[in-house]
């Protein structure tokens, strides 16, 4: 409590029995007033307040200290003890004071020395020197092929440490890469260099050298600046970047922000993958002859069930957006053969866990004349192939190797399991039913979390096939071998789940038919699939692959969520 808090309290002192009261259980220095109803917790401030009263009337008041239920005048020696304290307390008060009338001054100096240096900086006029070799405009993916010439790279601050007053390191980022950038003495010196923040947009000047041994950097070298330009400037202060996105902010924040956090290194790493991964695809099936067709996204029919379809007003009628483009992709192989397509999907499912998406990038094909065995055997080697041709980028593989480290491509067949062997496999390991604790049945549908355990304990991906009739869409045909199981698959990844879902069709018209009755569909709207059936069908299978999930597996990423540009869930929207 400081003097002029003890001489206010002194004054307002009005006591009958001029007694100080003093009750170390129950008192308080702060709130305290001194009176039996409000006293002091210590002697010491006792001390102090009779210290700030005038001269002639502090030897009028005694300090009573409670003893169990009864206060007791203090001793002589608790009072020398309290005296003590109250010295040393002032003595300790006074120097904080000076020590913060200090602090203060040193602020005050250092920021008026700092507006001083603002000020004079604003009189610091960057010229380019005409005498030098007039630089090439190249984006920083180029600088290797540019080393020991000067160049002009624009682009955005990543990172930013300034060391002393005539030397700064500036990282810049252009979306093709990271460059090292050093900026010496006068560069230093400008207005535009005392305020730069962090995603600010720059024009760097100056010669591409290789870094010095032992020394590192992106892409082995750094830029060493002679001119330099703010091309547009980020705010600081509370508005910084730093102080609107954090790496350990709250997911709700971190998706509020996703248009700012996909400038960070790992966000746009996953975003720099994803586009080699749609590339790959893209070149794996066009290596095998499919063709990509892009179905509309506007239905009125249904694919995988009512439940999950998103529907609004087309123009008085109800539509839908699909679910999947498999029916559009069926009615193209009497004329194209194979083919795919790599469009977006939309389910309306209540489910938020970390492998869910309302909208997610469907990667779909469907291949005439084949069999169950070359629909697996397809799948497979889509996904090796896709692997390494994406593992063979030296750039992309550098960025798989930062997101997760432990990747390496598979080259082993997959594992293939039947649906019942899993069944068999889920209660021989003592893996139960989560509804009633009880042991997995024949026709059960396996939920995510027991599915997942099983792969992550397998450790690898399993073809998982011949799934129960009623558990699939109406679509899929049953083996001649069974009828109670279908000609089905799942691609189950150790860490991420099923990432593919495929399976056989039924090309018998009448078979089709029924398959609709027993779904309780009107087979009206549906006309133009089952006309395929009947203007010559064939034995045909496809699949569906999520992009996203794709991805969860090959960049370890904790959630589907983090995989795509903006994700889209159950109650986000935006930006």
């Amino acid at each position: 409590m400081t003097s002029p808090e003890l001489a206010s309290k002194a004054e307002q002192l009005s006591l009958s029995d001029n007694l100080i009261y003093v009750d170390e259980a129950a008192g308080s220095d702060d709130a305290g007033t001194g009176t039996k109803e409000v006293p002091y917790k210590t002697a010491a401030a006792a001390v102090g307040i009779i210290a700030s009263m005038p001269e002639e009337k502090q030897s009028s008041f005694k300090i009573a200290i409670k003893k169990g239920e009864e206060y007791g005048e203090i001793t002589a020696s608790a009072l020398k003890k309290a005296k003590k304290a109250y010295e040393v307390s002032v003595k300790k008060a006074k120097k904080q004071a000076e020590q913060a009338a200090k602090d203060q001054t040193q602020r005050e100096s250092k920021a008026a020395e700092e507006q001083q240096r603002l000020e004079e900086s604003k009189k610091v006029v960057l010229t380019e020197d005409s005498s030098l070799p007039k630089a090439k405009t190249i984006k920083i993916a180029e600088a290797t092929d540019y080393r020991d010439k000067r160049v002009r790279v624009f682009g955005w601050v990543n990172r930013l440490r300034v060391q002393g007053r005539d030397m700064m390191f500036v990282v810049l980022r252009d979306g093709t890469g990271y460059l090292q950038s050093i900026l010496n003495g006068r560069l230093c010196h400008t207005y535009d260099a005392l305020t730069l923040t962090l995603e600010s947009t720059v024009a760097l000047t100056g010669v591409v050298q290789k870094v010095p041994e032992g020394k590192d950097a992106p892409g082995g070298h750094e830029l060493i600046v002679d001119y330099w330009e703010v091309v547009g400037r980020a705010p600081g202060g509370d508005d910084a970047v730093t102080n609107r996105i954090s790496s350990d902010a709250d997911p709700s924040l971190l998706y509020q922000q996703r248009h700012l956090v996909i400038r960070g290194d790992t966000a746009s790493a996953v975003l720099k993958v994803r586009s080699r991964v749609m590339r790959a695809f893209r070149d794996h099936f066009d290596s095998k002859g499919y063709f990509e067709v892009t179905p509309p996204c506007m239905v009125q029919t249904q694919v995988e069930g009512g439940s999950t379809l998103f529907s609004f007003n087309y123009y008085g009628e109800e539509a839908y957006l699909t679910q999947s483009s498999q029916l559009y992709l069926e009615t193209c192989l009497p004329s194209m053969g194979a083919v795919f397509t790599m469009a977006e999907s939309y389910r309306a499912e209540k489910s938020s866990t970390r492998r869910h998406l309302s909208e997610y990038t469907h990667c779909e094909a469907e291949i005439p004349f084949i069999t169950f065995e070359d629909l697996l055997d397809g799948i497979e080697e889509m996904v090796k192939d896709v692997v390494a041709r994406v593992w063979a980028e030296p750039a992309a593989r550098a960025m798989i190797e930062q997101l997760n480290p432990k990747f390496s491509p598979p080259t082993e067949p997959f594992v293939r399991m039947r649906y019942a062997d899993a069944i068999k496999w889920l209660n021989e390991h003592g893996i139960k039913r989560e509804e009633d604790g009880k042991d997995f049945e024949f026709g059960d549908d396996i939920p995510e979390a027991p599915e997942r355990r099983m792969t992550d304990a397998i450790n690898k991906p399993i073809l998982l096939t011949h799934f129960p009739g009623p558990i699939k869409a109406f679509y899929m045909p049953a083996t001649k071998e069974d009828p109670r199981v279908t000609e089905s698959v799942d691609l189950l990844m150790p860490g991420v789940g099923e990432i593919v879902g495929g399976s056989m069709r039924i090309w018998d018209y009448e078979d089709l038919k029924a398959a609709y009755e027993r779904e309780g569909l009107d087979t009206a709207p549906y006309y133009w699939y089952l006309d395929q059936r009947k203007y010559g069908s064939c034995p045909h299978g496809g699949f569906g692959l999520g992009i996203e999930r794709f991805l969860a597996w090959l960049t370890d990423r904790f959630t589907v969520k983090e995989c795509c540009l903006y994700p889209r869930f159950v109650g986000r929207c935006q930006p």
